[in-house]
């Protein structure tokens, strides 16, 4: 493990490895990966040929226990209406003013003629500015909410792009920092969303484009709707599990 990413990350380690695996803290000088495992779909990112056999790339981990979810009936609603509603989040974010942000996002949904759900929860975007054409909510499942969407517009974290893509939908990424920029990338080279940009870069008139080119162009989605069906085959967890084992890591 790096330096970097050790030092960042030590006081959770420490304490998921104290709890959860009962096992004694050790020094950083004693910490060499046995195995990598890196939680993506290879559909997304191929897997390099010269990569060494104690890497796996297993597919993403999707979480269960969130299919009780459904929508509250005002939401549902909404979702019912004549044209299935963009889905726009950037979680908690830092860096931006949320009033500005919001006042382009509704601005931009406007002039693409489309409405959308506004996950407010994480504090990039402001929940009091309402509008017709919008409704907000605190936030809810991504396996459960996007398939609802015609399109998803967010940061670009490499959760909530495996959501995106799993379900099936055109990707509007407007990346932060981060590896954010890097899946924005990926989304394009795929062909299933447009070209991202910073948000520090963003305008209404680029977004209203950007929304309009992912949920009216059928080549982007058709090549989103076959990446989610072969993301929807994968079970990243099990082939996880199956490799440690194959590596003797786990009984």
């Amino acid at each position: 493990m790096a330096h970097s990413a050790y030092a960042l990350f030590r006081g959770m380690i420490g304490e998921w490895r104290a709890t959860e695996l009962h096992l004694a803290n050790t020094p950083e000088k004693k910490l060499r990966p046995r195995a990598t495992l890196y939680a993506y779909s290879p559909h997304v990112v191929p897997v390099p040929p010269d990569w060494p056999n104690t890497v796996a790339v297993t597919g993403y981990w999707f979480l269960g226990g969130d299919d009780v979810w459904q929508p509250d009936p005002q939401l549902q609603r909404f979702v019912e209406g004549d044209e299935r509603p963009v889905y726009v989040g950037f979680g908690s974010m830092p860096g931006v003013d949320p009033t500005s942000l919001t006042k382009l996002v509704l601005e931009a949904l406007a002039k693409a003629g489309k409405r959308g759900v506004l996950a407010v929860g994480g504090g990039a975007l402001r929940g009091d500015l309402g509008a017709s054409h919008v409704h907000f909510i605190q936030g809810a499942p991504h396996a459960q909410l996007f398939p609802l969407m015609s399109a998803c517009v967010h940061h670009g974290g490499a959760g909530t792009t495996g959501a995106a893509l799993r379900a099936g939908k055109p990707n509007i990424i407007c990346p932060f920092f981060g590896d954010q920029p890097f899946w924005g990338r990926r989304i394009d080279g795929l062909g299933v969303g447009p070209r991202s940009r910073g948000v520090r870069n963003l305008s209404a008139d680029w977004l209203a484009a950007a929304i309009a080119e992912a949920t009216g162009n059928p080549l982007i989605q058709q090549r989103a709707n076959r990446l989610g069906e072969a993301i929807r085959v994968e079970d990243g967890v099990a082939s996880a599990i199956g490799f440690l084992r194959s590596q003797h890591l786990l009984n």
